[in-house]
């Protein structure tokens, strides 16, 4: 579009944006297991008014708005509790997960800067399943990620590699509770004890399981330990936006000792204008997703959160004993609680992902890496609950229509000539593939299986540069 030349009225333009909503995945009814977090539309419609009554504040300047950074000490407080932080405790609100990690690796980076000034190309070490946040801040920051395969059965991290990979040069390591892509939880006070040994932080990433795991050990779940009171754990990032169900924008980063904090920190008075102190990555942040946060969990409580976890954990596991009765599914892992992955060997999951959209359910493919098969990932919700049995009905009906008249997905085989193609590309790579996969890069394709079935035959290295080209080409519009 070119610069608007007119206004438009708010209805009109309201009733445009319910037009663009249309064409997204339909997750108010409960048939979206990926990205949406719903406790229900009382929670939901305080959490939204919440947020619009501090829409304007600004929580770059606490000494003009300290309603904002009030409530932002409340909910940090109110995580170190939960986590078992302790009264030494520290943390910041973030925009989410990424930010919360981005902090975490700087804060690291920073740190050894100043207590190990022989380090010059320092390390973080950190298990093959772990978040690709942690490669964006290692990227950002100039870290180098250290990566470790995992047990080829239970996808866990293997304390013995971990320690294996410490060198001389490693600031930090890392642990997942759970990792997102199959739910499964690392050996979080093993790899404590390995900290300690070599006195270096450990990050705990419990974005997807901070405000959930709590809840689903004092319901007497089997929940490994996992939070700040492990010993050797120094940090730990949680989402509220997630299992929280706060508004979008609202994560933590938390700090067993909270002089660790100090090193995440940027100010600057070097200039003529204002003095910049941020405390995170943002500088200017509405206080509208820190306000819906604190009202959220005030809203919710204890009772509250509990009896979300109840359902959600019960769907979970009856959604696992349906997918085991399912003839050729097979559950990856161990998972402990609501976030699960499938794959199968005898049909195309990928295919298998698009005939389940067709029936009107969004379920999340990834492709196979390492000792891990393609698979399809499940983020169960306490607004997906009600749907799990006629989740079951579609996808048997689905796999059974399938059949085998497809090869699976991980028994794809590129032709020689796009073999070679990977291993030398072209700088027109996209374009030469433009025709197999069906866009130009401005559009998206109807099915993604086509696309998935290629990019899952292809090396990680030559998949990312195509991605990044797609990206690039699907916002140039």
């Amino acid at each position: 579009m070119s610069f608007p030349a007119e206004g438009r009225s708010p209805a009109d333009l309201l009733a445009a944006l319910e037009q663009k909503k249309a064409r997204d995945v339909p997750w108010a009814k409960g048939r979206v297991f990926a990205y949406i977090y719903d406790a229900g539309p009382e929670a939901m419609q305080l959490v939204k008014a919440a947020n619009a009554l501090f829409l304007t504040e600004n929580g770059l300047d606490p000494t003009s708005f300290p309603s904002v950074l009030e409530m932002e000490r409340d909910v940090i407080a109110a995580a170190i509790d939960l986590m078992n932080g302790g009264p030494g405790a520290k943390g910041s609100m973030t925009s989410g997960g990424t930010e919360s990690i981005l902090l975490s690796v700087k804060t690291a980076r920073d740190h050894a800067r100043a207590v190990r000034p022989e380090i010059q190309k320092p390390e973080v070490v950190l298990p093959e399943t772990t978040h690709p946040a942690f490669f964006k801040a290692c990227a950002y920051f100039d870290v180098k990620p250290v990566v470790v395969p995992v047990d080829p059965s239970t996808f866990c991290a293997s304390p013995s590699a971990m320690e294996a990979a410490i060198t001389p040069d490693t600031i930090m390591i890392v642990g997942s509770a759970p990792s997102y892509a199959l739910g499964v939880i690392d050996p979080i006070r093993e790899l404590g004890e390995i900290a300690l040994k070599h006195k270096l932080l450990f990050h705990v990433d419990c974005c997807v399981g901070g405000m959930y795991l709590p809840f689903a050990r004092r319901l007497g779940h089997e929940i490994p330990d996992f939070d700040l009171s492990v010993p050797g754990v120094t940090q730990l990032s949680l989402d509220f936006h997630k299992y929280g169900y706060a508004a979008k924008g609202a994560s933590a980063i938390l700090y067993k000792d909270g002089d660790l904090r100090k090193y995440q920190i940027f100010a600057w008075s070097g200039w003529i204008g204002y003095t910049i102190v941020n405390p995170t990555v943002q500088s200017s942040k509405s206080g509208g997703p820190i306000a819906a946060c604190w009202a959220i969990l005030h809203h919710l409580g204890m009772a509250g959160y509990l009896d979300l976890v109840r359902r959600t954990q019960a769907a979970a596991e009856r959604l696992r004993e349906g997918l085991a009765d399912i003839p050729g599914i097979e559950v990856l892992g161990e998972p402990r609680m609501n976030m699960l992955s499938f794959a199968s060997r005898t049909v195309d999951v990928f295919a298998l992902a698009e005939d389940m959209k067709e029936r009107g359910w969004y379920i999340q493919p990834q492709f196979g890496f390492s000792s891990c098969p393609p698979n399809i990932h499940l983020s169960v919700g306490a607004g997906n609950a009600p749907n799990v049995e006629a989740f079951l009905v579609d996808l048997r009906e689905a796999v059974a229509a399938r059949g085998a008249r497809e090869p699976a997905a991980d028994a794809v085989e590129l032709p020689a000539p796009l073999l070679a193609l990977f291993q030398d590309p072209p700088p027109d790579l996209f374009d030469k593939l433009a025709s197999m996969i069906g866009t130009d890069g401005t559009t998206m394709p109807s099915r993604m299986d086509g696309i998935n079935n290629l990019m899952n035959a292809i090396p990680p290295a030559v998949r990312d540069r195509l991605l990044v080209e797609y990206i690039h080409r699907l916002y140039a519009r």
